[in-house]
């Protein structure tokens, strides 16, 4: 089996996540919002999770989103100078191969026809998808970026690869580079940026085109470099991007590692943008002048999951991670 088959094959991971913050006064009250969990999808079966909280909240609620996906609302209103967040979960995944040949059946402008048609997701999706966002400004820019890739006769299978290719190859991936107010202009102009940044772009380029794109929230599975071990807590959260194609499937692309989304790739959230899935935001009451931030996650493949891949007649061989 290639290394690329086996990317495809079903896996069963835990994933710990652990975020802690460091005051140099007492925080003496917490009122958080965020995405502390997985999230089910067709590819993926959340089996068990567990959610803890130093120190012991106040308050804990959960409720579903307008996207669907499971926000967390805590308030900690005990003394601290710690506050930490950790989720442990235990997820079957099996995502499906992209069939490029079923994709090129469409050019661009089909699709996107398609998708402001009664063939396309329902309207109030189709337009939250599709339209400006606040960290995704459509401009002449993001067009004329778009224009050289998602052309409107080209068959929709390759304009997709396309697309995270050359973000892939023109941009640099460099950490420090970009922040999250960064706009898109800016980022066209820097060639760089980070996962976050490259997501934002092509979901600006795809909806520019109108094709309906959301951002997604998760984790990938990553491995050590030969003869070395791989670091506790040395893992990331990541970003990609999911589109929506004819016949109504969802296709998820990562622009930072060129390519299709695979079984290595774990979701929490998704939505328009960054500002829709960040992990953990809120206020805090301190006298606190200095905070730090840090963030372990650990993706840990346990055995081969128990699921069936879905069907899969024409399958597509991406191209690995580096």
């Amino acid at each position: 089996m290639s290394q690329a088959e086996a990317d495809f094959q079903p896996r069963r991971y835990q994933v710990r996540h652990t975020t802690t913050y460091e005051y140099d006064a007492e925080v003496v009250g917490c009122y958080e919002r965020g995405f502390l969990s997985l999230r089910a999808t067709p590819h993926q079966v959340v089996v068990a999770l567990d959610v803890d909280i130093s120190p012991e909240p106040d308050v804990v609620s959960t409720h579903v989103d307008f996207f669907g996906n499971e926000s967390y609302y805590v308030e900690a209103r005990s003394r601290h100078t710690t506050f930490s967040v950790t989720m442990l979960a235990t997820v079957d995944v099996a995502w499906p191969r992209v069939d490029l040949a079923h994709l090129n059946r469409w050019t661009v402008s089909q699709a996107a026809a398609l998708a402001d048609s009664a063939a396309g997701p329902d309207l109030v999706t189709a337009a939250i998808y599709r339209l400006p966002s606040q960290l995704i400004e459509i401009t002449e820019e993001v067009a004329a970026f778009a224009r050289g890739i998602l052309a409107p006769d080209r068959p929709l299978g390759d304009a997709l690869a396309d697309l995270y290719g050359t973000i892939y190859r023109d941009f640099a991936y460099t950490t420090g580079a970009t922040s999250v107010k960064t706009t898109l202009p800016e980022i066209l102009e820097l060639k760089a940026g980070v996962c976050q940044d490259f997501a934002h772009l092509a979901i600006g380029a795809l909806r520019s085109v109108g094709l309906p794109a959301r951002y997604v929230s998760g984790y990938i599975e990553t491995t050590a470099a030969p003869g070395t071990d791989k670091l506790a807590g040395s893992d990331a959260t990541h970003a990609w991007v999911s589109t929506w194609t004819p016949g109504g499937t969802w296709v998820d692309l990562d622009p930072t590692n060129d390519h299709f989304a695979d079984s290595r790739y774990i979701v929490t959230a998704w939505g328009r943008d960054y500002r829709d899935v960040s992990p953990l935001k809120g206020i805090i009451f301190t006298e606190s002048k200095k905070s730090t931030m840090t963030v372990a996650v650990d993706v840990t493949t346990l055995a081969p999951a128990p699921l069936t891949p879905p069907p899969d007649p024409r399958p597509l061989d991406p191209r690995p991670l580096d």
